[in-house]
């Protein structure tokens, strides 16, 4: 299942993927041998029930698991032979990742909540130029006013889009979303959405689980997960 446009090079690459787990004495495969790319400036939704194997792909995906079989390519780049420092540094530069729950520091700024990925970049920007940098993030998500808010003084939404925010801070190729709208409700997912949107018009390549249809229908491209393989893939 490699068809997928070819005038543009994968910026995600899975080859084989199998990941399987220890259950007792039996073994389960959460991802059965799956193979697809991912295209610069792509939007597409993961979808499928619970434990059809959805997470556990973008998990691989973003090298925050390690497939049994099989490879990933992030950018060109094989991560199966990387160092835990190299896939860090790889995480940090090319993807922005976005989660159900935030992930927020909750006793810290909006600002400073958008900072942390540039604690951690190999090159390190100078304070007036990251304060510039995380500000320029938050008003991009509509937050510019809400920067000195600690997450208990913002609704569910705007803690949702501060992690938004924080994604976008190393100027990522590619954010992967975890159910981005799975603790919101529907006008409030709709805001989220429409911001996903925004920033694939930007160029940002785009790739969200989600087990919700009309959440799905942003995406050009939906991929569909049954049992670890892949049952749909259309666009």
């Amino acid at each position: 299942m490699r068809a997928y446009g070819s005038l543009t090079p994968a910026l995600l690459a899975a080859n084989s993927l199998v990941k399987e787990y220890k259950l007792g004495g039996m073994t389960v495969r959460a991802v059965n041998n799956v193979t697809v790319d991912i295209r610069a400036g792509e939007f597409v939704a993961i979808m499928g029930a619970s434990g059809s194997g959805k997470s556990t792909f973008m998990n691989m995906l973003g090298a925050l698991d390690t497939p049994t079989s099989g490879t990933v390519l992030i950018d060109g780049h094989d991560i199966g032979g990387m160092s835990a420092d190299e896939l860090a540094q790889l995480r940090n530069e090319t993807i922005g990742f976005v989660f159900q729950q935030f992930n927020l520091l909750p006793r810290t700024s909006a600002l400073d909540n958008v900072r942390m990925p540039l604690l951690y970049a190999r090159h390190r920007m100078k304070n007036e130029e990251a304060d510039a940098r995380c500000r320029e993030c938050l008003d991009m998500v509509g937050l510019s006013e809400r920067m000195g808010n600690h997450p208990s003084q913002l609704s569910g939404g705007q803690q949702q889009r501060v992690a938004i925010a924080r994604a976008l801070v190393n100027h990522p190729k590619l954010i992967l979303a975890d159910e981005p709208t799975g603790a919101l409700d529907s006008k409030t997912s709709e805001d989220v959405m429409g911001l996903f949107t925004e920033l694939n018009g930007m160029g940002i390549t785009v790739v969200l689980v989600t087990h919700e249809h009309d959440v799905a229908a942003y995406a050009r491209r939906q991929i569909m997960f049954k049992d670890g393989i892949i049952l749909e893939d259309r666009s």
